[in-house]
C-alpha cells in the first residue's frame, strides 16, 4: 500500500503521524511510505531520518495526499485539506467528528474511509489510541493549570504546592479515566490537595486504593461539584463519552461560586468541552477569562511536547496502521472489532451512531463485504 504522512498544518501542531522507526516497520512489511518535506521537523525527526527508514520525501502536502492510498495523521484535516482527501482513501487520524459538523460534511463529500483513533475501542471499553495522548494531556493539564494560577498569568497568585506554613492549592479533577488519573497524580506529586470525581463506584474504589494519600475520590454529581467550587483553585475537566459530545459539568452560573483567578483546564475541548463557557484555544493564544475565571482550552495539548507525544502515539497506532495496510481496511476491520469501531465515515456514509445522532444524519453500519 502507498502510505502518506503529511505535515500537520493546524495551529502550533508540531506532532507528526509516524516516527521514522514506525515508517521503517511499514517499509519492512512491503509498503511504500511518502513523507512530506519537514513533516517530522517539529517533533525532532529529520527528512534524512525518514529516508534512512526507507521513506520517500515529497515536496508538499498536495503531492503527499495525491500519492497515498492511506493517510496517517495526528489531527483532523482542516479546511485547506478537505479538497485533498480522495474518494476511497483511508484517513487514519484523530477526527472528533461530534463537535465539527463542517468536517463531518466534508469527509462525507470526499468519499474517504475515515478511521478515527479516538473511537477504536477494545472489549474492556478502553481506548488504546486515545490513551497515550490522554496520558500526556492529563499531565500537561495540571502543569498548565499551575502555570496560569500565577498572578502574572491572570490567576489568583497561588503556588500549587504551597510552602511550609502555607496550604497548597486545591485541584478538582472531573473524570477518573486516563486523563483524570494522570492529572490527579501529577497534582498530588506537586503537593496539591486533590479531589477526583467519577460516576463509577468500582472505579472510585480502585482510585481510593491506588491514588496517593492527598487524593480523595468523590462521587460525581452537581451537588458534590458545587460544594468543591467555593474553595477550588484549579479544575481539570476530563470527561469523555467516546465519539459523542462531552457533557457540561460546570455551567456559567456555577462560575460565580469560584474565586476570581481560579483556573479551568478543559481537556475535553476536542469533544466540545465539559464547561459551558469553553471554546477552543491554541498554543499561541491559550487562555481567556470569563467572569474572572481563567479558561485554558487548547485543543491539542500534547502538541506542546511533540517529541514525547509522537513517539507515544506511534507506539499505539503502528499495530493498527500495519493491519490496515497489510490487509486492506475491510478485512482489517472485519477481523478486529476494535478497529471496526474506529470507522466513523465510510464512502459518504456516517457509520458511527453517536456522530449521526449529534447532527441528525442517517446512520448506516459499515459494509465489510
Amino acid at each position: 500500500m502507498r502510505i502518506g504522512i503529511p505535515k500537520e498544518i493546524k495551529n502550533n501542531e508540531n506532532r507528526v503521524g509516524m516516527t521514522p522507526s514506525g515508517v521503517a516497520e511499514l517499509v519492512r512489511h512491503g509498503h511504500e511510505v511518502y513523507v512530506q518535506h519537514t513533516a517530522g521537523e517539529g517533533s525532532g525527526f529529520t527528512d534524512e531520518a525518514y529516508v534512512k527508514a526507507g521513506a520517500r520525501i515529497l515536496p508538499g502536502i498536495k503531492e503527499t495526499y495525491r500519492m497515498a492510498e492511506m493517510i496517517i495523521k495526528v489531527k483532523e484535516p482542516i479546511e485547506p485539506e478537505y479538497e485533498l482527501v480522495q474518494k476511497g482513501q483511508v484517513v487514519f487520524t484523530y477526527f472528533h467528528f461530534a463537535c465539527e459538523k463542517e468536517l463531518t460534511e466534508a469527509m462525507i463529500r470526499s468519499g474517504a474511509v475515515c478511521v478515527a483513533y479516538e473511537t477504536v475501542q477494545l472489549a474492556d471499553r478502553s481506548l488504546p489510541l486515545l490513551i497515550p495522548m490522554s496520558e500526556v494531556a492529563g499531565r500537561m493539564a495540571t502543569i498548565n493549570g499551575a502555570h496560569y494560577l500565577q498572578k502574572t498569568k491572570g490567576g489568583k497568585g497561588k503556588l500549587i504546592c504551597g510552602v511550609p506554613g502555607v496550604k497548597p492549592a486545591k485541584v478538582l479533577v472531573l473524570g477518573g479515566g486516563t486523563v483524570g488519573q494522570a492529572a490527579a497524580r501529577v497534582a498530588a506529586g506537586m503537593g496539591a490537595q486533590v479531589i477526583i470525581t467519577d460516576i463509577s463506584l468500582p472505579l472510585l474504589r480502585t482510585l481510593s486504593a491506588e491514588m496517593p494519600a492527598n487524593v480523595t475520590p468523590v462521587y460525581s454529581n452537581r451537588h458534590n461539584i458545587e460544594r468543591e467550587l467555593h474553595e477550588v483553585d484549579i479544575v481539570v475537566g476530563s470527561v469523555l463519552i467516546p465519539g459523542d459530545k462531552a457533557p457540561h459539568l460546570i455551567t456559567r452560573d456555577m462560575l460565580r461560586m469560584m474565586e476570581p483567578g481560579s483556573v479551568l483546564v478543559d481537556v475535553a475541548i476536542d469533544q466540545g468541552g465539559c464547561f459551558e463557557t469553553s471554546h477552543p484555544t491554541t498554543h499561541s493564544d491559550p487562555v481567556y477569562t470569563v467572569d474572572g475565571i481563567v479558561h485554558y482550552a487548547v485543543a491539542n495539548i500534547p502538541g506542546a511536547v511533540p517529541n514525547t507525544s509522537t513517539i507515544a502515539l506511534t507506539n499505539a497506532t503502528l499495530k493498527y496502521a500495519l493491519a490496515l495496510a497489510d490487509k486492506g481496511w475491510k478485512r482489517a476491520c472485519k477481523e478486529d472489532h476494535a478497529l471496526y469501531l474506529g470507522l466513523n465515515v465510510v464512502e459518504g456514509k456516517v457509520t458511527f451512531k453517536a456522530v449521526a445522532d449529534v447532527f441528525g444524519l442517517p446512520y448506516e453500519p459499515a459494509d465489510l463485504t
